[in-house]
């Protein structure tokens, strides 16, 4: 247990922190296991959107979110694949 008052402070902080990046990271993993599941183009990039998103309030590192949006870009139908070049 912290005993100073800013270390009490800052357990506080982490905390708020703590569960804020554990929402985050699940519907992150949520969106990741079902743009696998179905491969729909709009699944895929509500993936890749929450990815950036995680990226960018440094939940996860930028080279995890490169790896799962090249990951899920994978996953891309053929159709669509086409279309974007």
């Amino acid at each position: 247990m912290p005993v100073t008052k800013s270390a009490k402070r800052a357990l506080r902080g982490s905390k708020r922190k703590e569960s804020t990046n554990k929402l985050i990271v699940s519907k992150l993993e949520f969106a990741i296991r079902q743009a696998q599941k179905n491969k729909t183009i709009a699944k895929i990039l509500t993936a890749v959107s929450l990815t950036d998103r995680a990226a960018k309030k440094n939940v996860i590192h930028k080279n995890k979110a490169a790896r799962v949006k090249s990951q899920l870009a994978k996953l891309m139908p053929e159709k669509a694949k086409t279309k974007s070049k």
